[in-house]
């Protein structure tokens, strides 16, 4: 396995949101990202994860829920990555992906733009 810092591999998570166009950006508020080392005992095993209600599919009724919450996991990202580039671009794709859940984007249009 490829070998990175806890440090090094969210700097790469702060990067590939930094790289988020502004009029996206803007509307990715109230959502807290973190950086895992790895998917808890007993899950599928992710890049990423989103957990929170897309704005799709808010209603009038939507206030005072908590933050939606992203997860970017280090370990199963760096064993699936050769080099550090490698781990550059899949940062940049789960980080992508995983706020286009956030705006209502399910995993087969995902597929079709290419961040699967």
């Amino acid at each position: 396995m490829l070998q990175m810092s806890p440090e090094e591999f969210e700097d790469l998570v702060a990067e590939a949101l930094d790289e988020i166009p502004d009029e996206l950006a803007r509307l990715v508020d109230n959502v807290v990202i973190v950086v895992e080392d790895d998917v808890p005992a007993g899950r599928e095993r992710l890049l990423g994860l989103y957990e929170g209600i897309p704005l799709t599919e808010r209603g009038a009724s939507y206030a005072g829920a908590m933050p939606d919450r992203i997860t970017v996991y280090r370990r199963p990202t760096l064993e699936i990555c050769d080099t550090v580039e490698d781990v550059v671009e899949e940062v940049h794709v789960t980080v992508v992906h995983e706020i286009a859940h956030r705006f209502g984007i399910d995993d087969d249009r995902l597929h079709e733009l290419g961040y699967d």
